[in-house]
């Protein structure tokens, strides 16, 4: 991974950021011990009974006897036992058991996309808040220069003290949007520190990277088919029928009958003797219908879970398509003059105001009009950015068709 190299504090891209992510996240990395958890139940279903042994000695006399009496009058049994499963249950378990860390690997994986959408979107808001406050910046040191010359005017007799308070006023704006505009910075880069993980960046570090309009041209249709292949949640519902059958098939399994094989071994009065045992229970009323019947509907049950998550997954790409798209006609609208409209009126306003031809209200309202639309078009972009990051976030992919 790469950060981008620079004077000062640490630069980490979106790219970075995500990376860090998924590699430090701390609900992340729980979530994904869940794997190692079912892995091992993989292991302890594959492991076959233990068989049992026994020994017993008897009649043991509490006060001496004679030489042989342990030979001829003492009793003694040694044994062992062990349990034959039918119907491949350990097969079945193991299967079962497969399919459920293979369900655990998806839900992990959807995780780590809802985590990238998380984090793209701080990112972004990060951005917002460093390019609000570089226009911020920009035009409080631009309004103090005119208050600086609005006063030597006011103490020459060049300007009346009411339209030099109001000048001085409309400062305290500007001086406000940019003690915000360092809070949201100063916020942002906290809370997305908080999802890379704390310790991943250091305490001074920054975000780098473009902040401006990226045109995508895609058709829903083609985004909806590349998120039902693409779509972790969706996979794991579908690996979530498989896995109930799984539990259907070892359910039946446990409802055969399993057989217990013993051997003894046994020395009774002088007596040496071998017994063997076989014993199976009688499955007249137990037969793990109960049990059968449950797995059974819990395949119907997953099977439309999975129909919902399909048509959540087609709604999802449709809600973030229709979106983005609406977030680009935004930003187009800001891009194709009502920006430049609104630096001109300014510009226009201040050079008349100083000239005569304007009132201070008509400059000051254009200042106004100038900062809103400055700030509503950064707004605009970011929403555009995040919607961009819905729409693959939806799609399963950062790589869109």
């Amino acid at each position: 991974m790469s950060m981008a190299a620079s004077q000062g504090p640490v630069k980490i891209t979106l790219d970075d950021a995500i990376q860090l992510a998924l590699k430090h996240n701390h609900n992340l990395l729980a979530a994904q011990t869940t794997i190692e958890q079912d892995e091992a139940l993989e292991e302890q279903a594959n492991l076959r009974p233990n068989p049992s042994w026994f020994a017993d000695w008897e009649y043991l006399p509490l006060s001496p006897q004679g030489a042989n009496y342990f030979e001829n009058e003492t009793e003694g049994d040694l044994g062992l036992s062990y349990l034959f499963e039918r119907g491949k249950k350990r097969q079945h378990r193991l299967q079962a058991a497969k399919d459920v860390t293979a369900q655990a690997r998806s839900l992990v994986a959807d995780n780590e996309r809802t985590l990238t959408f998380n984090v793209a979107s701080q990112f972004f808001n990060v951005q917002l808040a460093e390019s609000t406050l570089e226009l911020a910046t920009k035009d409080v040191d631009s309004f103090r220069k005119t208050v600086e010359i609005s006063e030597y005017q006011y103490k020459v007799g060049g300007m009346s003290e009411g339209d030099f308070l109001m000048i001085k006023l409309q400062l305290l704006q500007y001086e406000t949007d940019y003690q915000q505009a360092i809070l949201a910075k100063d916020q942002g880069l906290d809370d997305l520190r908080n999802m890379l993980g704390y310790d991943a960046v250091p305490a001074d570090y920054d975000v780098a990277g473009p902040f401006d309009y990226q045109p995508v041209k895609t058709n829903m249709e083609d985004l909806q088919l590349k998120a039902l292949e693409n779509r972790p949640d969706l996979r794991a519902a579908q690996q979530g029928v498989t896995a109930s059958t799984s539990q259907w098939e070892l359910q039946k399994a446990e409802g055969k009958v399993d057989v217990t094989g013993q051997g003894n071994y046994s020395h009774a009065n002088g007596i040496n003797a071998a017994t063997v045992y076989v014993s199976a229970p009688l499955p007249i009323f137990n037969r793990n219908q109960g049990n059968i019947a449950q797995a059974r509907y819990a395949i119907t049950q997953t099977q439309e879970q999975e129909k919902a998550t399909n048509d959540q997954v087609m709604t999802d790409v449709h809600d973030a398509y229709v979106g983005l798209k609406e977030n680009d006609t935004i930003v187009v609208l800001y891009l194709s003059g009502y920006l430049n409209a609104a630096v001109r009126d300014r510009d226009i306003e201040q050079y008349a105001y100083q000239h005569g031809g304007a009132s201070l209200l008509d400059w000051l309202n254009a200042e106004r009009t100038y900062r809103a639309t400055e700030l509503a078009y950064r707004q605009a972009l970011a929403s555009y950015l995040t919607a961009l990051e819905q729409l693959r976030e939806a799609v399963g992919t950062r790589t869109l068709p």
